[in-house]
């Protein structure tokens, strides 16, 4: 059994609609859409319809609503306004790129204080069908719109467990999205099922939380880091100073990673308020037995600095810049 939000299942639009103007008229639209051979079914003032129902109903219904008073929402997620359905509509081209899993997957080095490969993080790379690339500026926000966000997260997922299959034990750092997963044993299960039929050892899997849908529900992020621990994987935490600001709560979390975010990073080995971050940022990690990493390293200097300060791990253009294939740290590398 699959859940509909982790496949590119039709979405269904609930419509509701307030304000006498609006039901004096939902007769009228029920009355048009059944003539058009469009299910409806109809709750006191919402109606429930599929996508193509949707879209008859919005240009049905442009100049007969009065359209503040009329909201949507598509698979159970939040109420939105009327005029932003067709939104919905437009970014309908995501859905393809997901099904058909025009996704691939780019390998960057992290090294370790002597700029040997320790690992590759893992990142995503969209394609149009002419195998033109789509940039994720543009796809998540699209998935988001769609509603794709959990059906996205799992392809992205479920690719990078295949890429990393190459690495041959080398860690892999792979980035979910903690919002797109509701239930750990059920949402996971596929990428576990995956990585043992590929024969991916967990202990080179590492987990990364990207906060780019910010984790309001802590104890459910702490339910999935529980179940990764529990089948052997590491997990990463990313942009630690943002979201998990206490040292409370990052001993509860025990990640086996922290990773300091670039804008802390580029610039510090000059720059003493980064200085001041990096320097509590490493002492959080040192406290709660985690290993500290900076990305976005592109300087001799800025790596040398965080090098001498303690931090174990590095990622950055310095070392290696995405590319297809996994390849090796160049030790001629540039001093500027």
């Amino acid at each position: 059994m699959q859940c509909n939000s982790c496949t590119v299942a039709a979405i269904k639009f609930e419509i509701k609609l307030e304000g006498q103007t609006n039901l004096s008229a939902l007769p009228m639209v029920i009355e048009h859409l059944k003539r058009r051979e469009i299910d409806v079914v109809l709750k006191g003032n919402k109606l429930q319809i599929d996508e193509k129902g949707a879209r008859e109903f919005l240009d049905f219904c442009n100049d007969l609503l009065v359209m503040e008073a009329a909201t949507f929402r598509i698979n159970q997620e939040a109420w939105q306004p009327l005029q932003e359905m067709s939104k919905v509509f437009a970014m309908e081209w995501i859905d393809a790129v997901i099904k058909d899993e025009r996704i691939i997957c780019h390998y960057q080095p992290i090294v370790d204080g002597d700029e040997n490969i320790y690992a590759y993080e893992m990142l995503a790379r969209f394609q149009n069908e002419d195998g033109s690339m789509i940039y994720p500026n543009e796809i998540f926000p699209a998935a988001k719109t769609r509603g794709r966000l959990y059906a996205l997260d799992r392809v992205c997922r479920m690719t990078a467990v295949k890429y990393a299959a190459a690495l041959n034990g080398t860690k892999a750092f792979i980035n979910f999205i903690p919002t797109s997963i509701y239930s750990p044993e059920f949402c996971l299960r596929s990428t576990i099922e995956l990585s043992e039929k590929l024969g991916v050892n967990p202990n080179s899997l590492v987990f990364e939380v990207v906060e780019t849908e910010k984790v309001d529900d802590i104890n459910h992020l702490k339910k999935i880091l529980s179940y990764y621990r529990s089948r052997g994987f590491d997990y990463a935490l990313d942009d630690v100073g943002e979201g998990y600001s206490t040292i409370e709560l990052l001993a509860d979390l025990q990640p086996k990673y922290m990773k300091l975010d670039m804008q802390f990073v580029q610039g510090v080995a000059t720059d003493t308020k980064k200085q001041e971050i990096a320097k509590k940022f490493l002492e959080k990690a040192q406290e709660i037995g985690s290993i500290p990493l900076a990305e976005g390293i592109e300087t001799r200097q800025d790596f040398d600095w965080l090098k001498q300060l303690g931090y174990q791990l590095f990622q950055g253009y310095y070392f290696g810049k995405p590319s297809a294939t996994p390849v090796a740290v160049v030790q001629t590398l540039t001093t500027s």
